[in-house]
């Protein structure tokens, strides 16, 4: 029997991928869209404020819900405030017929499981270590030592999406825009110094010096970063290098990654989005999750800093340790490993 909205040749009208994650988590939910975008005539995708712009840059997208849940990110809306009524009324009038979960493995699908039992869709799967009742139809277990890129994939062939013939599985973004204005002419390398989480920040004077020695040793540097770092990109760029803080939105910001040599970043949404347009990342940061899960993926990557030292008050890393000399002996590897 077939699931509503299955047509005889296994096609399916509306499908919903929920990733309520930020940036991260969005870019790395794409190769799982792509393989329900094969199967699914319409695809939307549900996430949070802090994740919509990637949304809009993945392929096969074709809406992007945005919905702020009351119990993910550092300050989450009330429930009022939230408007779970609001949300539901939306996902009853699209009608969907599945729905894929995509969470990281800290994240329970429950509560969005829930919504989305609410709203009448008939077909829901999800990630999850914990016992789902009713609310999950098909519940994958993240097989161990998954990256979260692959976890995803997973759970959507669990649930009947298996990737179209030739898909390698990797990261992708929609074409960026020619960035030739905002970077010159010639090679350079892209320094993004900000984090969203301080715990995996990179001191800015360090991030100077490396500037400063990737200028020594040949290069052209761009660093870049959001409008509320343009102090930092100010600050790490000197007199040196091409200062782009504020001046490029997610789109932009593709279009610089992609033609750079090298991106340094801390583990962040720019490192993901770097590995989205093909560009090796030496990544900076300290992991608050294994790396083997959250790593640039799919790309050649160097990962450096002190993944032992931990935050009293968190028990996650502590603040990045990478001397700028290893960053720099990081590029010139990831550069000759290209030639």
């Amino acid at each position: 029997m077939r699931a509503p909205g299955d047509d005889a040749r296994g096609r399916v009208d509306k499908a919903l991928v929920v990733c309520l994650d930020g940036m991260s988590g969005v870019l790395l939910a794409g190769p799982a869209v792509r393989a329900v975008a094969a199967r699914a005539d319409h695809v939307a995708m549900l996430c949070g404020p802090r994740g919509a712009p990637a949304a809009a840059l993945l392929p096969h997208v074709d809406d992007v819900l945005v919905w702020e849940a009351p119990w993910e990110g550092a300050r989450p809306p009330s429930v009022d405030e939230a408007d779970v009524e609001g949300l539901l009324g939306r996902m009853r009038e699209a009608a969907y017929d599945v729905a894929l979960i995509v969470t990281s493995f800290e994240q329970s699908p429950l509560p969005i499981a829930l919504l989305l039992r609410m709203a009448h869709v008939p077909r829901i799967g999800a990630d999850s270590a914990d016992h789902a009742g009713s609310l999950i139809d098909v519940h994958h277990r993240r097989l161990p030592g998954r990256h979260d890129a692959e976890a995803a994939l997973d759970t959507a062939a669990a649930l009947g999406f298996s990737p179209r013939t030739g898909d390698d599985g990797r990261l992708r973004v929609l074409p960026a825009p020619d960035t030739t204005g905002l970077t010159g002419n010639g090679p350079y390398v892209v320094l993004h110094p900000g984090t969203a989480a301080p715990a995996r920040a990179w001191d800015a004077g360090r991030a100077a010096e490396t500037v400063a020695l990737l200028a020594d040793a040949g290069h052209r540097v761009v660093v870049t970063g959001g409008p509320d770092e343009t102090a930092l990109t100010r600050r790490v760029s000197g007199d040196t290098a091409i200062d782009l803080g504020g001046r490029t939105d997610l789109r932009t910001l593709a279009g610089v990654l992609r033609t750079a040599d090298v991106v340094i970043a801390g583990d962040t949404g720019p490192a993901h989005l770097a590995a989205a347009t093909g560009t090796p990342v030496v990544s900076v940061g300290p992991q608050d999750v294994p790396a083997e899960r959250r790593s640039p993926y799919g790309v050649p990557a160097v990962l450096l800093g002190d993944q032992d030292q931990s935050c009293p008050d968190t028990g996650r890393p502590g603040p990045n340790e990478a001397p700028p000399d290893d960053v720099v002996r990081a590029v010139q590897k990831l550069l000759k490993e290209s030639t």
